[in-house]
């Protein structure tokens, strides 16, 4: 009997978000929201502030860019918009699920490189290399190292991301590069600093909506489950709570302890859009 394919647990949290933002918010985009200062911070304006957050990418491109490389590229969201404005434009997604949805988003014309960026193996240059929310999950040095690879002759970088600071005190954010090093292992390439800007203002909301989200909703609607199995099936959930008792921790610590608010986004966290040339 053939064994199984273990269930990437990943591909299914993905999967859920974009259902959930589909059903709600009618988006399938999978990044933070740009929230300048007229639009109220409530979760019916979540997907305009993500599309500011794609208009921000985009208008932030540099002139005469023809080829694109979107990398991590989400559900094909952005990469879409900027075939619609006449880009060409191939993407780079390790996730199987996702590069499913971004094949019916575009056209045959674009390649979509399953693997991880530090793995791609292709012949093409791209003008312009867009990371947005994706350069967290690529090793640094190499990540640099393959971009001054696949760009062409005085070629852009776009990294719109967050970054660790140097906050002193337990981090619940720890995603992200740490950004005196990332300043650092820059400087040491052939790359120089066009743009920098710091938008950690205008996308901090995006943590409320998130705490609101799981505080207010996904909490209760867990705990009203638990409460339902722990009465109708308790020597099940007693196993089933020794058993992963870890990651139900984890979980919770994570998600449902209130450490992931705006505080700590502004005080851990530095969001940034960079454009660096060749």
């Amino acid at each position: 009997m053939a064994k199984k394919k273990k269930v990437d647990s990943r591909e299914i949290g993905l999967e859920m978000g974009l259902l959930l933002g589909r059903y709600f918010q009618q988006s399938e985009d999978l990044h933070y929201g740009y929230w300048p200062k007229d639009l109220e911070v409530q979760f019916s304006n979540f997907s305009t502030a993500q599309k500011n957050h794609s208009e921000y990418i985009i208008k932030n491109i540099p002139k005469n860019t023809r080829t694109i490389l979107d990398v991590g590229a989400g559900a094909g969201g952005l990469a879409s918009k900027l075939v619609a404005k006449g880009y060409s434009v191939d993407c780079v997604s390790p996730s199987e699920f996702l590069s499913n949805k971004i094949a019916e988003k575009l056209s045959a014309s674009s390649d979509i490189f399953r693997c991880k960026f530090e793995d791609l193996n292709t012949e093409k240059k791209y003008d312009l290399i867009i990371f947005s929310e994706s350069f967290q999950y690529i090793k640094l040095e190499i990540g640099l190292r393959k971009s001054l690879e696949l760009l062409n002759e005085a070629g852009h970088m776009l990294i719109c991301d967050f970054f660790r600071t140097d906050a002193k005190g337990k981090n619940p954010l720890q995603a992200g590069h740490d950004l005196t090093k990332f300043y650092a292992s820059i400087e040491n390439t052939e790359f120089k600093k066009i743009k920098d800007e710091d938008i950690t203002r205008e996308t901090a909301p995006t943590i409320q909506i998130l705490d609101e989200f799981l505080s207010e909703c996904l909490g209760p609607l867990t705990e009203l489950g638990s409460i339902y199995l722990d009465g109708n099936y308790p020597r099940f959930m007693k196993l089933l709570k020794w058993k992963f008792r870890q990651k139900f921790d984890k979980l919770n610590r994570t998600y449902f302890s209130g450490q992931i608010n705006t505080e700590a986004h502004m005080k851990y966290v530095n969001y940034r859009l960079l454009l660096y040339k060749i």
